[in-house]
């Protein structure tokens, strides 16, 4: 097993305000490689729901609000857990539509 391994970042994922929506929308493209850090930006006039499926409720972000996701904190190598490869983020608005702004996700994941 390595333990030389490197922090690869994504391709940051956008959603404008006028694709936000009632029903879940998909936020660029699913990841190309499992992810290990993960940061939700909700730069919009709306609180968003965002979704790892597109069907279920996972959390809640308020207007202008961030999370940071550190999945692989204080985790080795071998026994870290990540969001798999293919993984696809989806956000809706939770009240009333969004007039300005963008949906961003930011996320990283490993190489050797």
């Amino acid at each position: 097993m390595s333990l030389s391994i490197r922090l690869v970042p994504e391709t940051v994922k956008e959603l404008a305000f006028g694709s936000i929506g009632a029903g879940y929308a998909g936020v660029g493209t699913a990841f190309d490689k499992p992810i290990r850090l993960i940061i939700f930006q909700n730069l919009t006039d709306v609180s968003v729901m965002i979704s790892f499926d597109g069907v279920d409720d996972h959390i809640p972000l308020v207007t202008s609000g961030y999370l940071v996701l550190d999945i692989t904190a204080n985790k080795t190598i071998a026994n870290g857990f990540y969001i798999a490869e293919g993984t696809r983020i989806y956000v809706k608005q939770l009240a009333g539509a969004a007039g300005s702004g963008s949906f961003y996700v930011s996320a990283f994941g490993g190489a050797s």
